[in-house]
């Protein structure tokens, strides 16, 4: 939108997010003359979130979508990546506090934490439930089951317990490629490595409030996504919500208690809680609502991007959280902000629409891509979803090579590289107390 000549010296920027939003805007504003960015990121890495549920079933390695911001800034003088926790943001004076108390002033205020799961009240979810929202949450699932299968492989009798039923809760995305690679993983891979766990008696079972799932997509897509995971032997349980997890079962709303010892929860997800510590009104999934352009009502240099913002979009009241969503408009903050620094107006954000994707399993997935989603399913679908995660893995400097070479073992021969990451030592899980009982059970 802008080359940046001509403006003023010493304008500093401060990024709150080293995900695909905060990234993105770094990158636009990286060697622009007479700017300064501050990139703050509480684990000081970039997460490939889209990725993680094939972290936790051991198709990829943490360090595969993991990627160090100090070194994709490597060389780019006017960035200053720094980790760091925000404790408090205060728009009106247009400073960041850190949490060892440290205060950031800035002129240009960029907001891009994220978000975090949403457990809607649920009692015990939090306290027992594995979410799927971090490189540390894959890796605690993934532990979580060769625990429960090592245990499995010396007493056979805890079958009986719950020990190989798993619980997937949600139906989106995230719940509906979790359970896909769950599924291939235990009856696929995982005789292989634990030949005495009786695998014929694993349940995986999917629980969702909708009657459909992947409800951002079309009803064919759903119906598409429920076959292929009955083929791979997932059990739904759809229109029922979760009544309670405890630490050995599930409850459902119908009363229906699921002797279990792994609740992965793909449930929803809401804003980081550095939404909160604005002082702004939020809305939905507590993100700030923000402008067309981006920026915060009321706060002109402040934005808010990608998962912590409801951004408006045509007669749509926000656009879905995905990472081209939050890319994109960290490179549109990046524009805006260059242009109100020579003194021009913002404009208002237009995404382009790549469409929606989810991967079911082996040469399963669905896809509906372009403004008039265009669906597909199967090895084309395969090719939209692989080509997507390509461009955004790309544009934050990620070895392309690698990944392509990891996408024709995933669909060539899907199960050569699992086993060699289900050696327990590498994950420091903890282990299961089997009896620990609840009131439920």
């Amino acid at each position: 939108m802008n080359d940046g000549a001509g403006m003023s010296a010493d304008v500093n920027v401060v990024i709150v997010g080293g995900g695909f939003a905060g990234v993105a805007c770094a990158q636009r504003l990286a060697d622009e003359e007479g700017v300064r960015v501050v990139l703050l990121d509480r684990a000081g890495f970039q997460q490939f979130q889209p990725l993680l549920y094939q972290v936790a079933t051991a198709e990829l390695t943490s360090e595969d979508i993991r990627f160090d911001l100090a070194r994709i800034f490597r060389g780019k003088a006017n960035v200053e990546v720094r980790q760091a926790e925000v404790t408090g943001i205060d728009p009106q004076a247009m400073t960041v506090t850190l949490d060892g108390g440290e205060t950031l002033a800035a002129d240009y205020l960029v907001l891009a934490a994220g978000a975090q799961p949403n457990f809607f009240h649920t009692p015990g979810a939090r306290e027992h439930s594995f979410p799927l929202y971090s490189v540390e949450d894959a890796r605690q699932v993934r532990g979580r089951i060769l625990t429960v299968f090592e245990d499995v492989a010396r007493d056979p009798q805890l079958v009986d317990e719950g020990a190989l039923n798993f619980v997937i809760v949600g139906g989106g995305p995230t719940g509906v490629e979790t359970a896909g690679a769950l599924a291939e993983l235990i009856h696929d891979v995982l005789p292989g490595v634990y030949p005495n766990v009786p695998v014929g008696h694993a349940q995986i079972i999917l629980v969702d409030l909708g009657h459909a799932l992947l409800s951002a997509f079309s009803e064919q897509a759903g119906e598409y996504a429920a076959k292929q995971l009955h083929r791979r032997g997932v059990q739904l349980r759809l229109g029922t919500a979760v009544k309670q997890v405890d630490a050995d079962c599930v409850t459902l709303g119908d009363g229906q208690v699921i002797k279990t010892r792994l609740v992965v929860w793909g449930g929803g997800e809401k804003a980081a809680d550095v939404a909160g510590a604005c002082g702004v009104p939020t809305g939905r999934g507590g993100r700030v609502d923000v402008q067309p352009d981006l920026t915060m009502p009321g706060h002109p240099h402040v934005y808010a991007l990608g998962d912590i913002a409801n951004i408006p979009s045509g007669d749509e009241a926000a656009l879905p959280q995905l990472g081209s969503v939050a890319q994109q408009s960290g490179r549109w903050a990046g524009d805006n902000i260059l242009a109100q620094v020579q003194g021009k107006p913002p404009h208002p954000f237009h995404y382009r629409d790549k469409g929606i994707m989810a991967m079911i399993g082996t040469k399963a997935a669905v896809a509906e891509v372009g403004p008039h989603r265009h669906e597909l399913h199967g090895r084309f679908a395969f090719v939209a979803w692989l080509g997507v995660h390509m461009e955004l893995l790309g544009n934050i400097g990620a070895e392309l090579k690698a990944y392509v070479a990891w996408a024709q073992e995933f669909y060539l021969r899907p199960h050569h590289r699992r086993a060699e990451l289900l050696d327990p030592s590498r994950i420091d899980t903890p282990r299961i107390d089997w009896n620990e009982k609840s009131e439920s059970s």
